[in-house]
């Protein structure tokens, strides 16, 4: 019986799951756990963005203070990807995705008692750190899954990901307001909790593929930056396609707060439906780049990024109706291809070398969200100094930036 049979029948007790599978389909269960796992890890990144007008005046803080929630957040799960990430492949990821998963709970509590502003303020940047589970979990997917249908698998994946991240939005402003902030983060702690238990029976336990001393599995993320230019390319394009997708949802509630819509939080969330949308083509992104290879599904999401953020550009001409039709189908747009070209970037760089998937995932998500974070600095300023039309511009100029470094002419022996 295979390692992933055993897990099938014997829940309980894992299997041990070796650093490359070439064996049967992943069971249906698996796959949805991993999702489902995904997407409430990331998911608790995004629960603060829609509260933060309810948030700061409940807790008696200013604009600017209330404003470090989202970057704390967001710089947490940064230096956990850079940080933590690497662990996996030395230890089993098992055990990692369930110390996070406890850790999380913890932070989320003290969110949610916070007393006042300096406590969430640290709650929110050790949430953001120990929400990397998530990547930790889309590792593994990669590792278990056939080599055959890895894109289909880590495309599903992804798309629990992904509709965690736009879907969370939808839930925490209307929970926030029916229920009160506080009670968003309570839940949260909840669905993390579910999440824990049930990877405790339903995962295999991983074996380590190096046994570096952590300073060593660190200076090997630099080692492996140099070696492939593959990383680099994938790394690249998909930090500048992030810079327009994270400007686009940084801002879009602040735009639809202001002239014409005048637009509260729980509209703004709800666009989240729309990039939801998008996300759920990740699994035939995932496909196409088993068939067709990874390469050219990067090329088409990358242009339709680019298409759809210039189409929005055209929301000024329009009247206040149309406007937002044009945007939740621009949405729907730029977050299939944002999200496709993801899947097939990560196709790329889990194929690079098998021993080194969670420093790989490491690499690719520390550019990510460098250009997340790039693009919601930016996004703001360009908001506030030259309006809605010069932001759509800059998202189009860094998509088909991303575009042409996958266009870009091979280097020899260098493959995608």
């Amino acid at each position: 019986m295979s390692s992933i049979q055993s897990t099938h029948v014997h829940l309980a007790k894992p299997a041990v799951a070796a650093g490359v599978s070439s064996g049967p389909a992943l069971p249906a269960s698996l796959v949805l756990l991993l999702a489902t796992a995904a997407g409430l890890a990331v998911a608790t990144l995004y629960y603060n963005q829609p509260m933060l007008g309810v948030l700061g005046p409940n807790i008696g803080a200013s604009d600017s203070q209330i404003g470090l929630v989202p970057t704390l957040t967001q710089l947490g799960y940064a230096l956990g990807i850079l940080l933590l990430a690497p662990l996996g492949d030395r230890y089993d990821r098992r055990r990692i995705i369930l110390f996070k998963a406890g850790a999380l709970v913890l932070a989320l509590l003290v969110a949610a008692a916070s007393p006042h502003i300096g406590v969430l303020l640290a709650a929110s940047l050790a949430i953001g750190v120990f929400a990397t589970l998530a990547q930790d979990i889309v590792p593994a997917a990669a590792t278990l899954a056939p080599e055959a249908k890895r894109g289909k698998v880590v495309g599903t994946v992804m798309t629990g990901l992904l509709l965690g991240i736009l879907l969370s939005r939808v839930v925490s402003g209307f929970v926030a307001e029916h229920f009160g902030w506080r009670s968003m983060f309570l839940a949260a702690a909840v669905s993390i909790a579910a999440i824990g238990v049930a990877a405790w029976r339903g995962l295999p336990r991983f074996k380590a593929t190096t046994h570096l001393a952590y300073g060593a599995l660190l200076a090997t993320l630099l080692q492996l930056w140099q070696r492939h230019g593959a990383l680099r390319r994938a790394t690249v394009a998909q930090g500048l396609l992030s810079v327009g997708f994270s400007a686009f949802w940084s801002t879009l509630a602040v735009m639809l707060h202001g002239e014409p819509f005048h637009m509260g939080a729980a509209a703004a969330g709800a666009f989240g439906l729309a990039g939801a949308a998008g996300a759920l083509a990740a699994p035939m992104a995932g496909r196409i780049a088993d068939r067709k290879g990874p390469e050219l599904v990067t090329r088409l999401g990358a242009g339709l990024a680019a298409l759809s953020f210039a189409a929005m550009g055209l929301a000024h001409f329009l009247v206040p109706q149309a406007q937002i039709v044009l945007l939740v189908l621009t949405a729907i747009g730029f977050d299939l291809g944002v999200q496709a070209t993801l899947v097939a970037h990560q196709t790329i760089i889990y194929g690079i070398d098998p021993g080194a998937r969670s420093r790989l995932n490491a690499v690719l998500f520390v550019g990510m969200f460098t250009g997340m974070a790039a693009g919601g600095a930016l996004g703001a300023l360009v908001l506030a100094q030259w309006g809605w039309m010069s932001l759509a511009g800059m998202a189009t100029l860094t998509s088909v930036a991303a575009l042409a470094v996958r266009l870009w002419p091979q280097v020899a022996g260098v493959k995608a």
